[in-house]
């Protein structure tokens, strides 16, 4: 597959502060790619890179195989961007930015723009000054969905939204995905991003920590299993890889690496084993592994 956004080792300074600290990143074509992290991990930062909005100081990076920063009006009729805060021209009614915005681009589908203006409910002919924040936002996200491109570049887009916005949205990036679209989700949202994405890169202090599919990075994290037993197994406390043991009136909690699962599960099964449930590490297990503070 092609890349369709390629980082490597890209710092960004602002005076004494590295946002960027030797940036990687790839992300693939027809990708939804979930960039996960804080506030100020450097999300938001990464994106302005990519837009040509902020030069990097060190490092190279290609998005749809153009220099951002030196072909940007050329590399934004390709992309659609949704910022995380929406600011709108106050005199100009939702309909009027969404229109203006799309002929910016080069144009955007008229039935396409009227099906989204239905799905998320949205009030286009009402001026920029009268919106809430989840109505800007909708206007943001209507703008650039509605544009035939070729990468989506989405900075938290469902802030603000109402659950029922929310499944909407997801449902717009499934179809996108099926289309063969590229879309980059940066978000702090883990649910969101476990239920869309097929890749997932998370970054702290600027930099990636790890990056994979879901099933990759899960191998990374323990697994929770509950079972009821006959009776005591013995030999658990010793396996490598099993901890937080826990065992009373013949249940039996633990967390177990993947590497100690085969060696677990044989101690459980001549324990006599009435019942087992495991539950898989979710993404958010993954997080909070990298940001966990003791």
């Amino acid at each position: 597959m092609n890349d369709v956004i390629s980082l490597s080792g890209v710092v960004k300074r602002f005076g004494p502060v590295v946002a960027l600290d030797g940036l990687d990143l790839t992300v693939t074509s027809g990708e939804v790619h979930a960039f996960l992290g804080p506030n100020g991990a450097g999300k938001t930062t990464t994106l302005r890179v990519l837009l040509g909005l902020l030069r990097a100081d060190e490092g190279a990076m290609q998005v749809l195989g153009m220099d951002p920063w030196h072909d940007a009006a050329a590399l934004h009729r390709r992309l659609a961007y949704v910022p995380g805060d929406v600011s709108l021209w106050p005199s100009l009614s939702g309909g009027e930015v969404i229109d203006l915005i799309g002929r910016l681009r080069g144009g955007i589908d008229p039935a396409r723009r009227d099906d989204l203006i239905s799905l998320f409910d949205l009030d286009p002919r009402k001026k920029g000054r009268s919106y809430s924040k989840g109505n800007r936002q909708k206007v943001a996200l209507i703008a650039a969905l509605a544009s035939d491109v070729e990468l989506y570049l989405l900075d938290e887009p469902t802030s603000g939204l109402d659950p029922i916005m929310e499944a909407a949205f997801r449902d717009c990036v499934r179809d996108l995905r099926a289309e063969g679209r590229t879309i980059l989700l940066s978000s702090h949202i883990l649910s969101e991003a476990e239920a869309l994405s097929d890749r997932v890169s998370i970054i702290r202090d600027g930099a990636i920590v790890e990056s994979g599919t879901l099933e990759e990075l899960r191998h990374l994290t323990r697994t929770t299993v509950v079972a009821r037993v006959e009776r005591p197994p013995s030999g658990l406390v010793e396996l490598a890889g099993v901890h937080d043991l826990h065992s009373e009136d013949g249940e039996l909690t633990a967390q177990v690496e993947s590497h100690a699962m085969p060696a677990f599960v044989a101690a459980l099964a001549a324990s006599g084993v009435v019942s087992l449930e495991s539950h898989p590490p979710t993404l958010e297990d993954l997080f909070l592994q990298h940001y966990a503070r003791t």
